[in-house]
């Protein structure tokens, strides 16, 4: 059997990139895009490569960016223009292959093992790829090309900008091992920190240790990662069009001003609960873990999670057990300025999962319709369309399925 040809096409910059398209005033000047310093959401979501000789940073405050480049330039976000630029990227990809799966508004895989016959070997269609997309839309984009989706994303990140990069399985010892783990699709931030405790500090460290070691400091998880480092993906490219269920969907918000009490939390988080609840239901997928993420007014950030006895969707049951993970890790003192939640572990609506005989599975049903017609409310008369009591009188009622409809 022959090896696979997988690409990971990583769009450069890509919201900045796309906001100084044909601006002539911009050219050769730092330049990020943001959130609205007014309405407290200043974080910084993209910048070009001369704010980031500055040392700009991706979802730093914008106030930090600008003492590092007191002559950036921040705009405002364009999503429009981002879809479409990013649609018009896609249908590049689609002239080789049709097993394109999206990582990301500006990320994709491709296989394209099939292709090779016609077009030539996969560093040749990257390059291809790479000079299209640059004289087409003017944007440039980084190109990994290896034998799996993990390595191919190593690819793409180990050279930029407008580069191609070749990752042969012959290499994995030599280029690929020496790489920082946290270079590695899967080793966040906490995961880095439970490796670094057991003296794993590069994906070649990780690649020799015991995977039953690496089982019992981060679960399955771990053993998955080992098979990452050692070259073991085997995970398909999805079909173009086939969207599988996301790893995770979560919401979070910056609040105008900072929330001081147990009801504006609520409140907060009744929103996000609502938002997360919707796409897991587009999804057709529910959590099996719940996660909360709190960021106090000094800046200082907070993570606490919960494993769930059954996999949920429902928002009210979301906004519960949100509630209660954000009391157990909150000092009820500190004012907080931004929320967060997220359903992780997702299962698809179809899997067999263990009942719990605590559950009333009749009203869970019936809150699930209750839910589903909400929505469709909201979709023809607009999200405002039907609010719940509490989202009416500042988060203080607690009837958990009371709900007023304001429209005629």
């Amino acid at each position: 059997m022959s090896e696979r040809v997988i690409l990971h096409c990583d769009l450069n910059n890509f919201f900045a990139s796309v906001e100084c398209l044909g601006r002539e005033d911009l050219k050769g000047k730092p330049v990020a895009v943001g959130g609205s310093v007014e309405q407290r959401h200043g974080i910084i979501l993209a910048k070009n490569e001369a704010a980031k000789k500055y040392g700009v940073k991706t979802a730093e405050a914008i106030w930090q960016a600008v003492q590092k480049c007191p002559n950036l330039i921040v705009l405002p976000p364009h999503y429009d223009r981002y879809v479409c630029y990013s649609r018009r990227v896609r249908t590049i990809y689609e002239q080789y292959t049709d097993l394109i799966e999206p990582f990301g508004i500006d990320e994709c895989w491709l296989d394209v093992t099939g292709s090779t016959k016609l077009f030539g070997p996969g560093e040749a269609i990257a390059e291809q790829i790479r000079q299209t997309v640059k004289g087409q839309t003017g944007l440039t984009v980084s190109v990994g090309v290896s034998f799996n989706k993990i390595f191919a994303k190593l690819g793409s990140d180990y050279k930029k900008p407008d580069a191609v990069t070749v990752f042969r399985r012959e290499d994995m010892e030599q280029l690929i091992w020496p790489l920082a783990a946290q270079e590695m699709l899967g080793v966040g931030s906490s995961t880095l920190r439970s490796l670094q405790r057991i003296g794993v500090f590069t994906i070649g460290d990780l690649a020799k240790t015991d995977p039953h070691t690496l089982r019992l400091i981060l679960g399955k998880g771990g053993e998955t990662l080992w098979r990452f480092a050692n070259g073991l993906d085997l995970s398909p490219v999805s079909l173009s069009g086939e969207e599988p269920v996301p790893k995770s969907v979560g919401r979070s918000t910056t609040t105008p001003r900072d929330m001081k009490t147990p009801e504006d939390i609520a409140l907060t988080l009744l929103w996000l609960s609502e938002r997360v609840s919707r796409e897991l239901r587009a999804n057709h997928a529910l959590a099996t873990v719940l996660q909360v993420h709190l960021r106090d007014n000094k800046l200082n950030v907070t993570e606490h999670q919960r494993r769930l006895q059954q996999p949920i969707r429902l928002a009210e049951l979301l906004r519960k057990i949100g509630y209660e993970l954000i009391l157990e890790a909150w000092d009820g003192v500190t004012p907080l300025r931004s929320v967060g939640i997220r359903a992780v572990g997702l299962v698809h609506e179809d899997e067999s999962f263990q009942l719990c005989f605590s559950s009333d599975y009749e009203q869970l049903e019936r809150m699930e319709q209750l839910e589903r017609a909400v929505e469709r409310m909201k979709e023809k008369y607009g999200k405002d369309a039907v609010l719940r009591c509490r989202q009416l009188s500042g988060g203080k009622l607690e009837q958990h399925l009371a709900f007023k409809t304001i429209v005629s």
